[in-house]
């Protein structure tokens, strides 16, 4: 019989609790003349990046040097997850403190500045705004335009997201459903300096430049690959030649012992399944393009990095990196996201700044809506109100110690959610069948351990952490919204026949 697995640890050290008492405001104040006490903040975000990264070993032939040696300065979260696996709803969640179960923002729409009961939120840069910081966004940081109608967000807006240069014409064969404009990967003749997130960096550079007065800043900068289309230059292709490399693991099958509900959240899509990425000679291309965008966007990393340590403000500058989800290469049968698996729901999280351990790792399960209060906590400033996540504080602080009160939870639709612990996953779809895997022997979630006897105990401790009275769908709600009606479950506004698998 399996022992009930313990998620909490209450007691904090005697060593922490001294830290605490020295490091708290009166250490975060500046001896700089004309300079405030308070740490900045330089939030880096990047789009659809899974745990393809040097920190999180992920595929053993990536590179991401600049991502490597903002590590090596700070702690890395290895059991980090995101809120949701889509943009929308994990950037709303994050932003906001809040989970998408309580604000109801599962689709790509609506943003939540329309939703009535949502409008007034105090997101994560009015905080600071409000605490005295200079706000700056740039790029992909709220989803799509969302939030630039105006100053209401940030005190300053960067350029917004793109894709920049683009080849005349898609470079893979007609992708389903549409043949999606975003659907395309591969090289083309083009420069780095052509590309949408080079801009985005070049922006945060001269930011970074010029904040020279005395008000602390809060700079966003929200990179938008590896997103798709994953377009690179030549130069980063060359860094994964064709003949050397190494695909993900892909098990023959790998739905068989996974309910019919599994496939409902994802049902009907632009991303291409696994199927038709072998019949067109398209997995390995699209790996390298991933791959190639990775190093690429870790470059424009760099350069921000770079510049701050260039500005002399590095040494009271609090510097945090995540991604909004993770993203399948056709594991699971799929591409993209929208699934609450691992490759979807892992994401890289690195903090980095003043009074921080370095070259520090742990494993403790964590959520990025944990954000949002571990930011104010470490700059010092009150906790805010009404947000749902945990400062990260006693974990930053002690990454060896199981410090954590709760696992991680995704959700994908209502009704649809993942529970993340140390050793485990378990999953509830909305009809109620579930997955379980012990993430220890079967990393790559291969075998569903759901209906295993031996395992009572083990579901039974992760069944009490699913979300309670889950909101419906927001006003205004679309764009991959699974709902039921009856018997019957409803994607986007179509009913789901369960034996069209759509291969």
């Amino acid at each position: 019989m399996h022992r009930p697995v313990r998620f909490l640890l209450f007691a904090i050290t005697a060593a922490c609790s001294g830290w605490l008492a020295t490091t708290g405001r009166a250490e975060q104040r500046s001896d700089r003349p004309g300079k405030s006490d308070r740490p900045n903040i330089l939030m880096i975000a990047i789009d659809d990046l899974n745990d393809w990264v040097g920190p999180l070993q992920g595929h053993p032939q990536v590179r991401t040097p600049a991502m490597d040696r903002l590590a090596a300065r700070g702690v890395t979260f290895a059991n980090a997850h995101c809120q949701s696996p889509l943009c929308n709803p994990s950037r709303t969640s994050l932003m906001t403190g809040r989970r998408p179960s309580t604000t109801g923002i599962y689709g790509l729409a609506p943003w939540f500045r329309n939703v009535p009961a949502l409008e007034d939120i105090e997101t994560l840069p009015q905080f600071f705004a409000s605490h005295g910081y200079r706000t700056m966004i740039g790029g992909k940081v709220y989803h799509g335009t969302y939030g630039r109608n105006g100053e209401r967000e940030a005190d300053a807006w960067g350029p917004a997201a793109g894709i920049g240069a683009k080849p005349e014409k898609k470079l893979i064969p007609p992708t389903p459903f549409g043949n999606h404009p975003l659907m395309d990967w591969g090289t083309f003749p083009h420069r780095d300096e052509d590309k949408g997130d080079y801009q985005v960096a070049s922006w945060a550079v001269e930011q970074l430049r010029e904040n020279k007065g005395d008000e602390p800043w809060f700079l966003s900068v929200g990179f938008f690959l590896p997103h798709v289309p994953c377009y690179a230059t030549q130069q980063w292709f060359d860094l994964y030649p064709e003949d050397t490399l190494q695909l993900p693991p892909i098990l023959a099958d790998d739905r068989a012992d996974t309910p019919d509900s599994s496939w409902f959240i994802h049902w009907k899509l632009p991303e291409p399944r696994t199927s038709w990425l072998r019949r067109h000679n398209q997995l390995r291309p699209l790996v390298r393009s991933y791959l190639a965008s990775i190093s690429f966007v870790d470059s424009q990393v760099g350069r921000v990095l770079d510049a701050l340590q260039q500005s002399g403000e590095a040494d009271n500058t609090i510097v945090v990196l995540w991604s909004d989800h993770g993203y399948h290469l056709g594991e699971k049968g799929i591409s993209g996201k929208n699934s609450l698996w691992e490759r979807s729901t892992r994401v890289p999280l690195i903090f980095a700044g003043p009074n921080l351990p370095t070259d520090q790792r742990t494993s403790q399960p964590v959520e990025l809506l944990d954000l949002y209060p571990t930011l104010a906590d470490l700059a010092g400033l009150p906790a805010p109100e009404g947000v749902e996540g945990l400062s990260l504080r006693p974990q930053l602080m002690n990454p060896q110690e199981a410090v954590r009160q709760r696992p991680a939870i995704t959700t994908h639709n209502r009704g649809n959610d993942a529970v993340r612990s140390l050793h485990y996953r378990y999953i509830r779809y909305l009809d109620g069948a579930e997955e379980l895997y012990d993430t220890r022997r079967d990393p790559h979630e291969h075998h569903n351990l759901a209906g295993d006897p031996a395992m009572a105990d083990v579901l039974a401790e992760h069944r009490r952490w699913l979300p309670k009275d889950p909101q419906p769908p927001a006003p205004g709600s679309a764009h991959r919204i699974l709902v039921q009606r009856g018997d019957d479950y409803i994607w986007e506004n179509k009913k789901i026949d369960p034996d069209d698998r759509w291969e």
